[in-house]
């Protein structure tokens, strides 16, 4: 059966894609079953071309990536999700997203990070800030797939994914 993860952000245009193209670029080398969606509570319609840039340069094919509503995955015939992770900096108070799910209560964690569409530097510096937001994530993503998953609890899960969150 197939571990469904929900990566959400306010806008749904770059940690929160990030975060799903590695996810799923991993669990696929890793010959995984974890399929990543990413949504965002208010999306700006468009992905940011640096966060594709990153991807591309990691070798994802970012051909399907869309920004979108966050309902879509509450909605009839949306994926069973076994985990919400919201990826908003809320240091910099960003309102992220609360995901309330259609098919049980998928566990929630938050892993925060600045939001790299900010970075000063020009272009430069936000190529940079993407590519390290883009490792940063595909680390914490490899640390997800290293799970047990198949056999983890609730509250095992939850604690696990919170400790990764914490590394």
């Amino acid at each position: 059966m197939t571990f469904h993860v929900l990566i959400l952000c306010t806008h749904n245009s770059a940690r929160s894609v990030l975060a799903e193209g590695m996810l799923n670029h991993l669990a696929a080398r890793l010959g995984r079953d974890v399929r990543a969606h990413s949504a965002g509570s208010a999306p700006s319609g468009h992905i940011n071309p640096f966060a594709l840039e990153a991807l591309r340069s990691a070798g994802i094919d970012t051909g399907a990536f869309r920004s979108k509503r966050w309902n879509e995955f509450s909605a009839d015939g949306a994926p069973p999700l076994s985990v919400v992770i919201t990826v908003c900096d809320s240091a910099a108070a960003e309102s992220c997203p609360v995901f309330f799910g259609a098919q049980g209560e998928p566990v929630k964690v938050h892993w925060g990070y600045p939001d790299p569409s900010n970075a000063e530097g020009g272009d430069d510096g936000k190529r940079r800030a993407f590519e390290l937001t883009r490792q940063a994530l595909g680390y914490r993503m490899l640390q997800l797939l290293a799970l047990p998953l198949e056999s983890l609890d609730r509250a095992a899960l939850q604690a696990a994914l919170i400790g990764i969150g914490r590394s």
